[in-house]
């Protein structure tokens, strides 16, 4: 097995030993999702919105949900975790490239992740009705790139932080503000022009315009996709730059 290999599986069995970030991070998006589901309200066509329902519009924003926890309060506070308790300064007497060390990390990430958000899929379908995308490959490209952006902003928190509560604290001032331009509040399709423009510019909020573009059918706007890939080229190189061992 390659390095990689070898730490993204070390990686994921600690990943698992954390029983709090392993429900955020993994079952609390579709709890969340049966929970609004239930809602009537939910569940009928608004008018407002085109005679489209709102637990429509949710389902992308609720994996977007997912990838935000992941990356702010589960990824960074865990890698900077491993900072505080010397893991990564006794690593630091190995071979291993720090490069190689996030990049198992975000493996790790993103197969989780992407685990979850077939599971939020497959609820939203049975159990709500929710039509699934019309063009998988766009959805998959979609969220894989809003994942690895997601991710690569977690890990240049957890890279910086001291320690676990700082990166939490970090994590979680970054968290809202990021769900607000996604639409957790505030559905994309309600915004005005300058909260939409911003929604665009953000990793998560061109991830769900993408999702729900994929959803309809269509492939992915270059825009979008070119501001996920902005992020995650530009986070991880941070990332990878500013890295400290201990």
């Amino acid at each position: 097995m390659s390095a990689l290999s070898r730490l993204t599986v070390t990686e994921t069995k600690l990943f698992f030993r954390e029983p709090m970030v392993v429900f955020f991070a993994l079952a609390f998006p579709p709890v969340l999702l049966v929970v609004l589901g239930a809602i009537p309200a939910m569940r009928r066509p608004d008018e407002d919105l085109g005679g489209v329902r709102l637990i429509d519009l949710y389902v992308p924003i609720v994996i977007a949900l997912g990838l935000a926890l992941f990356a702010l309060n589960g990824l960074s506070q865990l890698f900077a975790t491993y900072r505080e308790k010397d893991v990564l300064r006794r690593m630091r007497t190995t071979p291993v490239n720090p490069r190689v060390l996030l990049g198992a990390q975000l493996l790790m990430s993103t197969i989780m992740s992407v685990a979850t958000m077939l599971v939020v899929l497959a609820i939203g379908r049975l159990a709500f009705d929710v039509s699934l995308p019309r063009q998988p490959p766009a959805y998959l490209v979609g969220y894989l790139l809003a994942a690895l952006s997601m991710f690569a902003i977690g890990l240049l928190v957890g890279s910086l932080a001291p320690t676990g509560r700082s990166a939490n604290a970090i994590g979680s001032l970054l968290f809202f503000p990021i769900m607000f331009f996604t639409g957790l509040w505030t559905p994309r399709d309600t915004m005005n022009g300058v909260l939409r423009t911003i929604s665009d510019l953000t990793p998560l909020g061109a991830g769900v315009q993408t999702l729900h573009d994929a959803t309809a059918g269509h492939w992915p706007q270059l825009p979008h996709m070119a501001v996920m890939l902005g992020w995650t080229i530009v986070a991880s190189g941070l990332a990878a730059r500013y890295f400290q061992w201990e």
